[in-house]
């Protein structure tokens, strides 16, 4: 039985992988969506991310269909209590921002579209700097206090404004960040290292990263004359044009040959092994497509090949 990470300084325990939320109403309908979920929890999965806008971006699609597929999943299964279930306000048509107003009625709408009275972690999707730091923080401590929320998180925001976010909520006392969800992986190392995973590790956040495996470029799938049918095709194969693209495959496929692994569990298990980091965020829209992302549990990296895949994403 793979063991559960500890999540920051929550009391919540996580599977080494997150089930990203991102596909479901999107490229996998509600048959695919329960089978997926029931298949990783199979597994020892529990940690389940999505967001209330997912998947608006899609023709005749509103926002909210991921969180809704996932509710009558939890509804059918009767296993609410065993499921840590992430969500994310500011970006949903109907709940843009982050004013106080908005983040609450937000968060009622995503309760009532996952049929349930808490959010387990409830991330700010997109930070919005126009928005004081004690208005997000003073709205999000009263859905805790309200039972709503058990903790909070932030995604996509600078690290002085998480800074500042960290320090109100000591200073006052309040809900605090347990989290971050930054876009991070083995072709986009700056959008996390530095600063940011900094500020991360000195306040005890666990990051949980989106975008782990580069929209899919990172499964290996991506090769020279290939063609891939994905709706997210045309920016995975980008970093075939691009020098550390290429070395990182080379240096996947080394390493991959050499646990007899799948590239994207080696690629996911990189970036388990960075610090700060809890659980990577990978999506399915199959079942076959499971296993090499739930294999992450299980791999651990060499210090010596941890170190070759670093030195070819440098």
């Amino acid at each position: 039985m793979t063991s559960l990470r500890k999540l920051g300084s929550s009391d919540l325990e996580v599977f080494p992988l997150a089930l990203g939320g991102n596909v479901f109403g999107w490229t996998a309908d509600e048959t695919a969506t329960f089978a997926v979920l029931d298949a990783y929890t199979a597994a020892g999965g529990n940690f389940v991310d999505t967001a209330d806008s997912y998947s608006a971006w899609v023709d005749g699609n509103s926002g909210g269909e991921s969180e809704t597929l996932i509710g009558k999943w939890v509804k059918a299964r009767g296993n609410r209590d065993d499921v840590v279930i992430a969500t994310k306000v500011s970006q949903h048509p109907d709940f843009q921002g982050l004013s106080a107003t908005n983040i609450k009625a937000a968060a009622d709408a995503s309760l009532r579209r996952l049929g349930t009275d808490h959010i387990d972690l409830y991330y700010t999707h997109f930070d919005k700097p126009e928005v004081p730091v004690e208005e997000i923080i003073g709205a999000l401590d009263d859905l805790v206090k309200a039972g709503k929320v058990r903790h909070i998180a932030a995604s996509n925001i600078s690290p002085e404004r998480l800074r500042a976010s960290l320090d109100f909520s000591d200073r006052e006392g309040l809900a605090r960040y347990v989290a971050l969800q930054p876009h991070y992986n083995l072709v986009s190392r700056d959008t996390y290292e530095g600063e940011l995973q900094d500020v991360a590790a000195a306040s005890g956040l666990a990051a949980v990263p989106y975008f782990s495996l580069a929209s899919g470029f990172l499964t290996g799938k991506y090769r020279p004359g290939t063609t891939v049918d994905s709706a997210r095709a045309e920016g995975a194969a980008k970093h075939l044009e691009t020098e550390r693209g290429q070395k990182v495959l080379a240096a996947l496929d080394e390493v991959a040959r050499a646990h007899d692994s799948e590239i994207a569990t080696v690629a996911l298990a990189w970036l388990a092994a960075q610090p700060t980091i809890a659980a990577p965020i990978a999506s399915a829209r199959t079942v076959e497509q499971l296993p090499a992302l739930l294999a992450v549990a299980e791999l651990n990296l060499t210090e010596a090949e941890t170190a070759r895949l670093t030195q070819a994403s440098a």
